[in-house]
This record gives structure tokens, sequence and C-alpha cells, in this order.
């Protein structure tokens, strides 16, 4: 069975432009997280595009999930560019994803929206970025906990909603699901104020996928001082 929580918040901003959303029943779902980038008019648009194009295109036992996941992002993308000419206005939006079909787990991402998967209470697998802040972390410039106050973390080298450079990263689990294993998705806006290492503690006190949510939560908030980005979180435990 599938344990699912979801929170959004505008933050500090004057209205939200971030989409979260699943469908799922017993041992089977997807789960999406989309962040319509700030700067840019209908950020939300953007987002919730993103968001409905796949919830709406999945269907359970997808013989490949991989040419699925890269065709469906493709197909939002194509969406958001067709929005961007009825509206004569760029819009963009991050996207991360996850299919769960009967233990098998596969997700996919473009930009800087994360998926963390958790094994036996620890992180065993998560998205990398597709930031400048994230490809000075991974030569070594910065540490990973720097990423969120780099002056380079909003510098997005992919997103939905131009001609290229949206292509997604996809990821199968090599392995079946196991009971206890959990999911983190999330905007940048979650994630800058976590710790890896504080998401597992939280992971191991949680009674449930809404009780691991409301932890980190505490954590955030003890931590926002105004003038916050969007957070959006989707928190999944399997039972």
């Amino acid at each position: 069975m599938i344990d699912v929580y979801e929170y959004t918040n505008q933050g500090g901003r004057s209205y939200n432009e971030d989409s979260v959303g699943s469908v799922y029943k017993d041992n089977t779902g997807i789960f999406v997280v989309a962040d319509g980038l700030g700067g840019h008019a209908f950020g939300e648009v953007a987002s919730s595009c993103a968001r409905d194009t796949v919830l709406s295109d999945w269907k359970p036992g997808a013989q490949d999930p991989v040419a699925w996941f890269n065709a469906v992002i493709t197909k939002a993308n194509n969406n958001i560019l067709q929005l961007q000419q009825e509206k004569g206005e760029i819009m963009k939006s991050t996207i991360v994803a996850l299919s769960l079909d009967n233990g098998r787990a596969v997700w996919a991402h473009s930009g800087d929206s994360r998926l963390y998967y958790f094994h036996d209470g620890l992180i065993a697998e998560f998205t990398d970025d597709h930031s400048v802040a994230y490809k000075k972390y991974k030569a070594g410039e910065i540490e990973r906990d720097e990423i969120a106050d780099d002056d380079d973390q909003s510098a997005l080298l992919r997103t939905l909603g131009g001609p290229d450079r949206f292509e997604p990263d996809v990821f199968v689990l090599p392995h079946q699901v196991e009971v206890g294993d959990a999911f983190f998705l999330c905007s940048d806006g979650a994630w800058e104020f976590l710790r890896d290492e504080e998401m597992a503690v939280d992971l191991a006190k949680a009674d449930d996928a809404k009780h691991w949510a409301e932890l980190m939560l505490l954590r955030m908030m003890d931590r926002i001082k105004g003038g916050n980005d969007n957070l959006t979180l989707q928190t999944i435990i399997i039972k």
C-alpha cells in the first residue's frame, strides 16, 4: 500500500506558482511536483500544465516506463509552448515525477525540483539538479549544503517551456520497492531549508507520510525568515 501526503504553500510570495498532484490506488500510482519559474509570467499556469499532462497521461502497466516518461514530458513541454503562443507570454516550469507500478519505481526530472529515495531508513538515491550551482557542487567548488545559498542556484540548465533543454533525466530503480521504503518529492523552496540527514531522522520518527512531512515542515518554519519562495512537498511511504 502507498501512504501519501501533499503540502504546498505560497511562502513569502504574493501567489503560489508550484503545483503538486497524484493519482494512486493500492500499490500503484503517479506523483508529481512542478515549480513555475519566478520572474516569468504565468508560472502557475506552466506548472499546473506540466502536472496535469503527466497525471492525465499515466496508465499503470506501461511496458517501457522510460520511453513513457520521455514522451510525456515532451508532451508537457509542447503543451506549455502552445500556452505561450496563446497568451503571448513566456512561461516555464521544473518537474519531478515518480511512477510506482506494482513494486517498480521509475522517476524523472527536469530542473531543480528534487526526489529523494529512502531505503533502510537512509537516502539511497536522489536526483541531480539541472542548475549551475549543482554543477559547481559536482566540480568540488562548493559543498552540497551550500547549493541553496549559492548565487547560481536559480540559474537552471533545463526546464519545461523551451524548444530544447527540457529533456528529463529518467532513473529506473534496479530492485523492487519494499515495505518501509519512502520517497520525498519537493520544490527548491522546501529542500533549501533541509539537510539530507534531517530528512532521514524525521522519517525514522514518523508514524506515516503526513507525520513525516509535518516534522520536516517544523524544521523549515524555524529557518524561514520571510520573503521565502513557494514551498511544496510530497511524502510517500510504502506500507
